[in-house]
């Protein structure tokens, strides 16, 4: 902390630099947006994506990224003029590949079953950037009425660049909406806009920053769009916390010293530590999705550190600095009425009446919020895991509206086929291996090479579609699953683990896109575990350095998971089953995203003891002082329980502004994060661990006499303040 108190010493010189950096922060983020990618759900290393790499670089037809759908009768010979002309057009336009139309072969699989709709399919080459680059330059040309011809665009293609056009909409009307509702309940939490616009001011630096940081990440490795979400919630979300806190505090240590500069040197050493270690536990949180492969999840990891770090280290230089210059000006512009000392005084109060009834309760307040928050987790017993696709766009999108059009009208989905990718394959050994694989149950076909089989027998002969199918020493199948399973469904998955059981004899990779999900699904099921341990471990050190007790530490990671329930049971109760998808404005998909939950929780979870530390810094800090432990818990909720409330409601308004975002992952994320850290603020914080620590008394300070030591135990008290802790009887 000294440290940080020297870089306060001169406000002005920081101050300008800060600008300055500021500056530049802004000039390289300011193209983040385009240089994001919406994948990257898929583990790089599986079965599956070796898979795709290799169809994408051999059989580019067989994995379109555009579609056109024609509006029309497909088999007018005027509509199917015009439509093989303006197939025959695209397929001459630079970085596209590998166009097949209805036309070609009138392929049932490309025409509506109502004839009322036919498709062109296309490979746009290049990585998502240049695929999008290509896409937006076609777009114009390709879209709305061509001749006698509507034509509509979707893809993979157009719904990752739609979601892109809709994720900056949304961030800047999540500001819009967030803002001043943000500004003005910090003017009526502190009682002055000067106060009031400290937080804001630390928001904005760790938002920009970490969008220049996100820019030069982007130039080694993908990072996900939604990432963008994270980085305004959580930068207006901690920069609030962390600022509160100081803020709060320095204004309290002014009323004990007149003088700014002894005041800010108590609030460093007593909140500005809380900062720092409430900080590195979420940061922890965030980085344990590095150990997972998707680079979705890895995105949230760089963007959630950086945003933390720089919130942080923010709050810890900047806002220091600005309140050595501000000194009794931090309560300037006052439009409320009445001293902040007396508003402070009477929610002191009101905090420690309630405190103390739920201490005098505390085996009834523990028991039946354990209850509640176990009963609103049940929903999430029957989730299902799927990947995102384009129904995560609002219904108005016209890539989603496209690939709605083929869901209800066309007889099978072009992507729901599993890839067998055959390295090297003797046409008497894949003929014979294609035949076992049409015997398997719920498969309806099996393209390859050599035929078309059923049933074990070859129903079609080789033709030059099957010739397409070997390039090189390399072929492909397909095979089709019966019209009843979907393409990721839990059918569709079973087909993939009994498609991989059979033998061949030669090298197979199995692809697609329920073959994907099974991988992800595997991986990250093996992974979790380390995660999870990193996360704990790491936690239970850092509560334990902070207050000098092994019970402290176990209670608040459990209560830390146990305020995630009702987040975990809403997603599922209202994202997979669909309750109150109308009033939210999205579409019910019937699975949640597999990656999304250990998402949220690493989020959630860090979130969840960052509160749990501004509340047990305190309750350590009073206690030891005293000695008293049902006095320090009644005096630490009343001097956290108005900043934590603040932040927590704060923190949720900028989640509930994330979650009005037309796309469903983002919403999901917005509200299931804003429940829980409500959740946490309320249930948790305010009756939960006052409850169980009256239960336990002075045992919850329990640690070995030989690691209750000052070697082990940083004191959240000031210099002037530190007295030597009390003997707790064991």
């Amino acid at each position: 902390m000294s440290l940080l108190l020297r870089f306060s010493t001169r406000p002005r010189l920081l101050l300008s630099l800060t600008v300055l950096l500021l500056i530049g922060a802004v000039l390289a983020g300011g193209g983040l947006t385009d240089r994001l990618q919406l994948g990257g759900t898929e583990d790089p290393a599986a079965e599956s994506s070796k898979a795709a790499k290799v169809m994408d670089a051999k059989f580019p037809a067989s994995r379109p990224n555009l579609v056109l759908l024609v509006d029309g009768k497909a088999d007018d010979p005027r509509i199917a003029g015009q439509g093989k002309r303006l197939a025959d057009r695209l397929a001459g336009e630079s970085g596209i590949t590998g166009v097949v139309h209805y036309w070609q072969r009138k392929d049932p699989a490309l025409r509506a079953e109502d004839g009322g709709h036919a498709l062109i399919v296309a490979r746009i080459k290049g990585n998502e950037t240049e695929a999008g680059k290509v896409f937006d330059r076609l777009d114009d040309h390709y879209t709305g009425r061509i001749g006698d011809l509507d034509v509509s665009l979707g893809g993979t293609v157009a719904v990752r660049n739609e979601s892109q056009r809709q994720t900056a909409d949304d961030l800047v009307k999540a500001e819009v909406i967030a803002l001043p509702i943000v500004l003005v309940i910090l003017v009526l939490a502190f009682g002055s806009v000067v106060s009031a616009l400290l937080p804001l001011a630390i928001g904005v630096i760790a938002i920009m920053g970490t969008s220049a940081v996100l820019t030069g990440i982007t130039e080694f490795t993908d990072v996900s769009i939604f990432a963008q979400n994270l980085t305004t919630a959580l930068g207006f979300g901690l920069a609030i916390d962390y600022a509160l806190l100081i803020v709060r505090r320095f204004r309290e240590e002014l009323r004990k010293d007149p003088d700014p500069a002894t005041a800010l040197a108590a609030t460093l050493h007593t909140a500005g530590r809380t900062v720092l270690f409430s900080a590195f536990v979420v940061a922890v949180s965030l980085a344990a999705m590095l150990i997972f492969p998707m680079y979705f999840l890895r995105s949230f990891a760089y963007a959630g550190i950086s945003v933390v770090v720089l919130a942080a280290l923010a709050a810890l230089t900047v806002l220091p600095a600005l309140l050595r210059l501000l000194g009794h000006r931090v309560n300037a512009l006052r439009i409320v009425r009445g001293s902040p000392e007396a508003r402070e005084a009477g929610a002191d109060r009101r905090w420690r009446r309630l405190t103390g009834g739920v201490m005098r309760r505390g085996p009834i307040v523990a028991v039946s919020v354990t209850a509640l928050l176990v009963l609103l987790g049940l929903p999430f017993l029957k989730v299902e895991f799927g990947t995102v696709d384009d129904r995560q766009l609002g219904r108005s999108a016209e890539a989603r509206s496209v690939h709605d059009t083929i869901r209800e009208d066309f007889a099978a989905s072009p992507t729901g086929g599993v890839d067998v990718v055959a390295e090297h394959p003797g046409s008497g050994a894949l003929d014979s291996y294609a035949a076992r694989l049409s015997q398997v149950a719920k498969v309806a076909r099996v393209d390859a090479p050599t035929g078309s089989y059923r049933e074990g027998q070859r129903i079609a002969p080789p033709g030059p579609v099957s010739a397409q199918r070997q390039v090189s020493g390399t072929g492909y199948l397909t095979v089709w699953p019966t019209h009843d399973v979907e393409d990721i469904s839990a059918e569709s998955q079973r087909l993939v683990k009994d498609v991989r059981a059979v033998p061949a004899p030669f090298d197979v990779k199995v692809g697609g896109q329920a073959a994907m999900l099974v991988d992800s699904r595997k991986v990250i099921g093996d992974l979790l575990p380390y995660a999870l341990v990193f996360i704990v471990v790491v936690t239970l050190v850092m509560v334990f350095v902070m207050t000098g007790s092994l019970v402290l530490p176990l209670q608040a990671v459990i209560l830390n998971a146990l305020s995630l329930t009702a987040m975990f049971g809403a997603a599922v109760w209202v994202f997979q089953d669909g309750h109150l998808s109308g009033l939210l404005g999205f579409t019910p998909t019937g699975f949640i995203e597999t990656s999304l939950p250990v998402l949220m929780f690493c989020l959630t979870f860090g979130l969840s003891m960052d509160y749990s530390l501004f509340l047990l810094s305190r309750i350590k800090e009073n206690y030891q002082r005293t000695g008293d432990h049902r006095g320090s818990v009644l005096a630490g909720v009343s001097q956290t329980g108005g900043v934590i409330t603040a932040a927590a409601v704060l923190l949720a308004i900028v989640m509930i502004a994330i979650g009005t975002s037309q796309i469903a992952l983002t919403k999901m994320l917005g509200l299931g994060t804003a429940l829980a850290v409500l959740v946490d603020a309320t249930l948790v914080r305010c009756l939960l661990v006052p409850a169980l620590m009256a239960i336990f008394g002075r045992t919850t300070w329990w640690a070995p006499k030989s690691w209750r030591t000052e070697r082990f135990t940083i004191s959240e008290e000031g210099p002037a303040e530190r007295r030597p802790e009390p003997t707790v009887p064991r």
